[in-house]
């Protein structure tokens, strides 16, 4: 349970950091709205999967998970580059993000 905590948070601190860019310095009412709400959630969701993880383990994941969806999505709404450093940096990251998974015993 604490791992599908976990994963869930990562997804909302996507949306967390997709809505940075579009509440303008939080001049746009909807986008800031998404901010603070998906901030509370990622946040709180985080909160409740330490219960039971490891702390350096679970912040990890929740940050991996959040650099590399925004990453990909950056690439595709707002055509960030597509090089082979960037592919397979985020490669690389992801392969983090599944040997922590796959070392904890949760």
């Amino acid at each position: 349970m604490a791992w599908l905590l976990l994963f869930s948070a990562g997804f909302i601190e996507i949306i967390f950091a997709l809505s940075l860019k579009y509440n303008e310095g939080f001049t746009k009412l909807l986008p800031s709205i998404v901010t603070a709400v998906s901030a509370v959630g990622s946040f709180g969701l985080l909160m409740l999967a330490l219960k039971t993880l490891p702390l350096g383990t679970a912040y990890a994941v929740w940050t991996g998970m959040g650099a590399v969806g925004v990453a990909i999505l950056g690439i595709i709404l707002f055509k960030e580059s597509v090089d082979w450093y960037r592919l397979v940096s985020i490669t690389f990251v992801i392969a983090g993000i599944v040997g922590l998974k796959l070392t904890d015993s949760q």
